[in-house]
């Protein structure tokens, strides 16, 4: 039967999204529509018989900056061809921008051999934190706050994504900023997962004001268990998340093919999603 290749729908990529979390991705509750928002037509499926048998997240952010994600085959159909089907649409989609993704240890040479390059590994940290302290200069996200974020978040994330930020502030999430002298000095933003809560983006000047979002997050999950993909680079921040009583799992390695993005990833103590950057 012919494969049909095509951009998914709403509703199919909520079955995506669904996908991996059956992959034990634990993806966000909700997180279909906000995904979509960053470039409704960056999901491509392949079909056999009206049936979607694989999928890839392949978002441009302008012309010079693309993200890979969500690249599933469905259990059942794996060994046909279907994934490489996706993939190359998802590539040949993004073309000749810088194209990033966070690849599994498993799939970390595959990828280099298809010309991607490791920049750096990302640790998940899960768990209750204890003894941080948060502060008064935290203070929700507001309509009026917005485009001060979208300002912060370019000195982070290798390309404008105003789309998508705003609807990822929106509630149910729980989105923050640490107000500094200067003006904003850190956001993050935390979402109900199928277990717990994940924090991304969590961006701050400086390891002080990312522990206070922390300590302020975890106030408003009382409960939960918050999970951080946390680049490796960060090692004091890891370090105190540990005494923290958070333990490192999961990890993955962001890579690049295409060049470098010129963003600041000092200022990232946690990235946004695994499958968007």
């Amino acid at each position: 039967m012919p494969r049909t290749i095509r951009t998914l729908t709403a509703g199919e990529v909520e079955t995506l999204v669904d996908w991996a979390a059956g992959e034990g991705w634990n993806p966000g509750i909700g997180d279909a529509a906000a995904l979509r928002a960053a470039d409704p037509e960056g999901f491509i499926g392949a079909f056999v018989g009206g049936e979607m048998v694989a999928g890839i997240s392949a978002v441009a952010y302008g012309l010079g900056f693309g993200f890979i994600g969500l690249y599933i085959c469905r259990p059942d159909r794996r060994g046909e061809g279907h994934g490489k089907a996706v993939w190359q649409a998802g590539m040949a989609r993004l073309g000749d921008r810088i194209i990033g993704l966070d690849g599994v240890a498993e799939q970390r040479a595959n990828y280099q051999r298809k010309g991607f390059v490791p920049a750096y590994e990302t640790v998940r940290f899960s768990g209750r934190p204890v003894g941080l302290t948060g502060g008064s200069d935290i203070l929700p996200v507001m309509p009026a706050s917005t485009a001060g974020i979208l300002a912060y978040d370019r000195q982070c994330f290798p390309a404008p994504r105003e789309a998508f930020l705003r609807e990822w502030l929106q509630p149910p999430r729980i989105a923050l900023l640490s107000a500094g002298s200067a003006g904003i000095a850190g956001f993050g933003v935390a979402r109900r997962c199928r277990e717990g809560f994940k924090v991304g983006p969590l961006f701050a000047d400086d390891m002080d004001m990312a522990l206070a979002l922390v300590a302020e997050l975890a106030d408003t999950t009382a409960g939960e268990a918050l999970h951080i993909d946390v680049p490796a680079t960060q090692v004091g921040f890891t370090a105190l998340l540990q005494a923290a009583g958070m333990v490192a799992g999961f990890a993955t390695t962001r890579m690049y093919k295409g060049g470098k993005p010129g963003n600041a990833p000092t200022k990232v103590f946690g990235i946004t999603t695994l499958e968007l950057g």
